[in-house]
């Protein structure tokens, strides 16, 4: 070999050796796997767009997940920096070897610092530094805004958000169909929600997906954040435990700590569900029912809670009563050697919690002061004159929905059985204007104001059901509801009030009308088909016509099997019979503590078991036997002074800015809102 060449070689041979001890030195280094608040800083490298966002003084966590380099070092020292300052707080270090996910090793660590606030608005850079056991340091940098308010008009003093889960746009049209009618193509009677001045529209997507879920759907409204699908009020971390991730405080929980105002929680669904508990608990498990219930008495002192109405009352009532859900699997204990739990306790002030199955949360809550009421009787007599506090819970879980209240009622006055609500036990519930009506009168003695979020939540359960005439009439019940803190309002020159939905669910379309009478249609139905159920019903365009039906003094139509009815479609839906007709029952609740006992266990169990005379079978655009949420971004409509920052097309995270801006500083117009933020 040429001698040159040869030397050549050895060169080469011998910068490919250095190259690849240090590729392995790269490789081997520690590093940071995530870091929070989330930011594309941190992510992506790219200093926007700006994903967490926070009030001047608002309070949230920051953490980080450190990786060492090989299995047999760890990490020994981590630190937080805020535009290249230390932040004055502790920093708990938590090895990873129990209680982390599996995709993180045993010796990795999460360094966490609680409750720490930024009142300068503008673009902030935060920084962790860590150093590993050998003397190895590793950093990793994200971003956050805190978002600048300005000086308004005046101040509001309560704050009302009515959300009507999984109510989209054709929701709302459909309700006003059926209860407001058309006359040669115009509205006769308007809904409630159409009347307020101003509307925008909503993006809806959550920190992971472009389709949320309830959790983050309503998180974003109340504390300016992103979440993760099923977390509520908190960022994702690597643990596995549901209650220690890093928080965000709730609009309630800042809007309490600066102002003394509090909060109300009025729904159709068990209280622990995600909608009502995501304006008060940090989880990032909305499934954890008793330690959700816990954090709501055992935090009121955060949050201000004075008024919580809904189903539930499994979860309030020991675990050794028929009927309990209680557990210690979904309850939680916060430890007091362990740091990063502890300082959840020491610095946001949360109660440290118990493994406490056995507890009588409904006894507590009444020991605290809470008035209680079990049905619609006792809920009537409470004088909210003398009333400070009020717990309502009128059903095992979720209440019974509109039409079978409403249906009971009917019957009731008949003198004959009120059919589902009999069956589940509860036939005396109250339907949702009642308890936004009787919510306000005892928070309106409030002298620091309040805010309520009323909640009409089966519009989205029986979408997923495909349940059309159950979630129509949620939604003119949540219409009801919508009139009556309306009306509160409109007597009054300090509340903001705005109505919108979490999402989308099921993807409603409204097709058309039926071409036939109902005696028609179940003649129709007898003989089976498509041939028969779609061909010979289904109207499109003109041959929809204008559904009539007749609405009775208690505001819900006589009956929903009227001639030449509305008929409405699903564009995210599972397989399904259809026969366009009011199912008799709906279908079972598994949240239902009784479900597989009779009556309840006589109920259809899908939507596979229902309809099947018709032998019309609709095939679904998703598996499994639910219709599902959809990333259509949904309306949002606004009423009182503040209301016209919300008109425009908006992020979720956005209306919380706006509403804080109202309460803060006081109202603005959209132009006037927000500045473009300064990088500090």
């Amino acid at each position: 070999m040429n001698p040159l060449r040869s030397h050549q070689h050895s060169i080469a041979a011998a910068l490919g050796a250095l190259a690849l001890l240090g590729a392995a030195a790269a490789q081997a280094a520690p590093s940071v796997s995530r870091l929070t608040p989330p930011s594309e800083l941190f992510s992506s490298g790219n200093e926007a767009p700006v994903i967490a966002r926070f009030l001047p003084g608002q309070r949230f966590d920051l953490q980080a997940t450190l990786r060492p380099d090989d299995a047999g070092k760890s990490i020994s020292a981590a630190r937080f920096s805020i535009d290249g300052k230390a932040v004055d707080a502790p920093v708990a270090l938590r090895a990873c070897g129990v209680g982390c996910l599996a995709s993180v090793p045993k010796n990795a660590s999460i360094a966490t610092v609680r409750a720490i606030s930024v009142v300068k608005p503008g673009v902030h850079r935060f920084s962790v530094n860590a150093t590993q056991s050998d003397g190895q340091a590793v950093s990793a940098s994200g971003n956050f805004e805190i978002v600048a308010l300005v000086t308004g008009g005046k101040k509001i003093r309560n704050i009302v958000i009515l959300l009507g889960d999984g109510m989209g746009a054709a929701q709302r049209t459909a309700a006003r169909i059926v209860v407001g009618g058309y006359a040669q193509g115009k509205v006769v009677a308007p809904l409630a929600m159409d009347t307020f001045p101003v509307t925008g529209m909503v993006k809806t997507a959550s920190l992971n997906s472009v389709v949320t879920d309830s959790a983050p759907g309503m998180t974003s409204y109340v504390s300016g954040n992103k979440n993760n699908n099923n977390e509520e009020g908190v960022f994702p971390d690597d643990t596995t435990d549901p209650f220690d991730n890093p928080r965000i405080e709730y609009l309630s929980e800042y809007l309490h700590r600066t102002q003394g105002k509090a909060l109300g929680l009025v729904t159709t669904a068990d209280v622990f569900d995600a909608t009502p508990a995501g304006n008060a608990v940090h989880a990032s498990n909305r499934g954890a029912g008793t330690g959700i219930v816990d954090q709501y008495l055992d935090d009121r002192g955060l949050t201000g809670l004075a008024v919580l109405m809904g189903g539930g009352r499994k979860w309030f009532v020991p675990a050794s009563v028929p009927g309990s859900a209680r557990g210690d699997k979904t309850d939680y204990a916060f430890s007091s050697t362990e740091a990063h739990t502890a300082d959840i306790v020491k610095r946001w002030g949360a109660a440290p919690g118990s493994l406490d199955k056995e507890r009588d949360l409904l006894a507590d809550f009444q020991a605290a002061g809470f008035r209680y009421a079990s049905d619609k009787s006792a809920m009537d007599a409470i004088d909210p004159a003398k009333t400070e506090r009020l717990l309502g819970l009128f059903a095992h879980a979720n209440m019974n929905v509109a039409l079978d209240k409403i249906d009971g009622r009917r019957s009731k006055a008949r003198g004959v059985s009120g059919r589902v609500v009999d069956d589940y036990g509860f036939p005396d519930q109250p339907m949702l204007d009642e308890m936004a009506l009787k919510a306000l009168a005892v928070l309106k003695r409030q002298k620091n104001g309040f805010v309520l979020m009323v909640e009409g939540a089966s519009i989205d359960k029986q979408a997923h059901n495909m349940d059309t005439e159950r979630w129509l009439l949620d939604t003119i019940e949540f219409d009801r509801a919508v009139k009556v803190v309306q009306e509160f309002a409109r007597e009054r020159d300090d509340t903001l009030v705005i109505v919108t939905a979490d999402h989308e669910c099921s993807g409603v379309a409204l097709i058309g009308g039926s071409m036939v009478t109902d005696a028609r249609l179940q003649e129709l139905v007898r003989e089976g088909g498509s041939a028969n159920v779609r061909d010979k019903v289904v109207g499109i365009y003109e041959k929809a016509g204008f559904p009539k039906y007749r609405i009775a003094a208690d505001g819900y139509p006589e009956t929903t099997d009227i001639d030449h009815r509305l008929l409405v479609g699903y564009g995210a839906n599972a397989d399904r019979y259809e026969d366009w007709r009011t199912n008799e029952r709906p279908l079972q609740d598994s949240q239902q503590p009784f479900v597989k006992t009779e009556p309840l266990s006589a109920y259809p169990a899908g939507p596979m078991a229902r309809d099947m005379e018709a032998r019309y079978l609709v095939t679904g655009q998703v598996p499994g036997d639910s219709a599902v949420h959809t990333a259509t971004d949904i309306p949002l409509s606004a009423f009182g002074p503040g209301a016209w920052a919300f008109s425009g097309v908006l992020d979720n995270t956005d209306v919380f800015f706006r509403l804080a801006q109202a309460a803060l500083k006081g109202a603005v117009r959209p132009a006037e809102f927000v500045p473009a933020p300064k990088r500090k």
